[in-house]
């Protein structure tokens, strides 16, 4: 199964569902500054729209990240990348997959849809410069056909970006 093919996708379980549901109606009520969620009838699968922070390398510039949830949601991950065009950012793939350990290894079920844009946010804003990772060109050609970014085994070494 590739995370292009969503037709044999699981469907949610009624623990995922229910806890997307709150999560979505805390979103409606408090969404995290910078975002936009794009609405739609599809809980398994979320756009939202990312705005650069004031002051950064991406000010004012737009992205979309594009969440889709597995079955088990909270307790295992969501699959959250840049749809194209992805930014340029050390830690960013130009296929939009995010180097961030909260979103494998460092995941937690206390985490929420908001608490991974905050992190993802934070990421771009501390940024000293657009660049690609070092290994980009590499790591897309082996991820096509849909591979997952959940199915890399990545190695967290840099937090100062």
């Amino acid at each position: 199964m590739t995370s292009s093919s969503t037709s044999s996708r699981k469907n949610l379980s009624k623990i995922a569902s229910n806890r997307l549901q709150k999560e979505l109606v805390e979103w409606q009520i408090n969404p995290p500054a910078g975002f936009n969620y794009k609405v739609s009838d599809n809980l398994q699968r979320w756009v939202i729209e990312v705005i650069g922070a004031p002051g950064t390398l991406y000010a004012n510039e737009t992205y979309k990240l594009q969440v889709d949830f597995p079955e088990h949601y909270p307790m295992e991950a969501p699959q959250v990348i840049f749809m194209n065009p992805a930014p340029m950012h050390p830690h960013i793939y130009s296929n939009g997959h995010i180097c961030l350990d909260i979103l494998y290894d460092s995941w937690s079920p206390a985490m929420t849809v908001s608490s991974v844009c905050i992190s993802i946010l934070s990421m771009l804003s501390s940024s000293p410069a657009k660049q690609r990772p070092e290994d980009n060109d590499r790591y897309v050609k082996n991820c096509r056909n849909g591979r997952s970014p959940k199915e890399t085994r990545w190695w967290f070494h840099d937090d100062k970006v």
